[in-house]
């Protein structure tokens, strides 16, 4: 037995029915290709993979994260987190080709294998296997067992009662709900020896994407859930809902709520940051050509402006330039105060110069608060 699907209230039924206008357009303003579209892109799947690892203690910068996507040496980042890191952008990535294969069906071997890309690198935890002994959550400051897993006996027969509910159940339930508690039940059946919870923020953003809701790196909450103020709401409803113990009997609507909120947060900031996007690549343009610059270094400008540093290699790759070209374009930036460079050979970075500085004031100043959508009082929520 599994933990069951809630039946909705009127006014979850409403901020539902919020998330999915607010998808509709984005799919619409998705739908024109726009030159900031693949950073754009990259940078909402470098803040996932942050956000999802920053829950289980593995921290490191988008700028980072962005290099480990790319293949190249973080400047900061630890190599072991460097390889938890590499492991969970891997299984995402796969996530997204899978959440568009024409043929699909999910089964445990699929969970596992996902796992395995996530763990692959701890040989000592069984990765990609089912786990061999119970499964116990402390909590890490005071030692505390807050969560046991089901028995050992029991875990295959809930694994197999899982893949068929992801192929078959509550098929008429909405997508972020099936979602919300694919998260729950595979969290809470704790399979393997170490990956469960990022394998459960995976898995929910794989249900979203089987169901064409919108590409992964636009329906996913692991950015949100990420922040410390969520985090902590986190692991609150998920002891509330699922208890100490595995205990399938109790009322999941408050579980359901949390991932209904934190979608509907997560989508005003997604479609905040389309809207910038838009906004801040045609005013570089226009200061570009008053410059007399290239117009190509606009992706170098707008990747300074959303993170706080730029690499040349990155540059170069995007724009799909010789090493010599990236950095003559980058010297220019530098000598006209838009970038100020850092370091030297590998470790050589360029960060906001002066006028670019200024550029990132003004528009912070814009950013707009989020609106909680259950609040009756439309409390607003300060940008991070």
């Amino acid at each position: 037995m599994l933990y069951g699907t809630p039946a909705l209230e009127a006014a979850d039924k409403a901020v539902l029915g919020e998330i999915e206008d607010m998808r509709r357009d984005l799919k619409y303003r998705l739908a024109e290709t726009h030159r900031w579209d693949g950073q754009l892109r990259r940078q909402l799947q470098a803040r996932a993979i942050q956000g999802s690892n920053s829950i289980e203690g593995y921290r490191a910068s988008v700028e980072d994260i962005e290099s480990i996507m790319s293949g190249e040496e973080p400047l900061e980042t630890a190599a072991s987190v460097t390889r938890e890191i590499a492991g969970y952008q891997q299984a995402l990535t796969y996530v997204q080709r899978l959440s568009r294969a024409p043929a699909f069906h999910y089964d445990v071997g699929l969970l596992n294998g996902l796992n395995f890309m996530m763990i692959g690198h701890h040989r000592d935890k069984s990765p990609g296997v089912l786990r061999p002994g119970s499964s116990y959550i402390r909590d890490s400051e005071t030692g505390e067992v807050v969560y046991e897993g089901p028995d050992t006996e029991q875990v295959p027969g809930l694994m197999g009662e899982l893949v068929a509910w992801l192929n078959d159940g509550d098929t008429d339930a909405p997508s972020y709900v099936r979602a919300a508690m694919a998260h729950l039940n595979l969290v809470k059946i704790h399979p393997w020896r170490d990956g469960n919870g990022r394998m459960s923020r995976a898995l929910q953003t794989l249900v979203l994407g089987r169901d064409r809701i919108t590409t992964p790196e636009f329906s996913s909450i692991e950015e949100w859930l990420g922040q410390q103020r969520a985090t902590l709401g986190y692991y609150d409803v998920l002891g509330e809902v699922g208890r100490r113990s595995w205990s399938p009997h109790g009322d999941t609507l408050a579980w359901v709520r949390f991932c209904l909120r934190a979608h509907h947060l997560q989508a005003q900031r997604v479609a905040q940051r389309l809207t910038q996007a838009g906004e801040i690549w045609t005013l570089l343009e226009e200061q570009v050509d008053a410059d007399g610059l290239n117009t190509r270094v606009v992706s170098a400008l707008y990747e300074v402006f959303v993170n706080t540093r730029l690499r040349r290699s990155r540059y170069q790759g995007d724009e799909g330039l010789s090493q010599g070209q990236a950095a003559r374009d980058l010297r220019d930036l530098a000598a006209k105060g838009w970038v100020q460079p850092y370091g030297e050979t590998k470790g050589r970075f360029y960060a906001p110069g002066p006028r670019m500085t200024e550029i990132k004031a003004r528009f912070a100043e814009r950013v707009r608060p989020l609106r909680d959508p259950y609040s009756e009082t439309h409390h607003r929520i300060p940008p991070e």
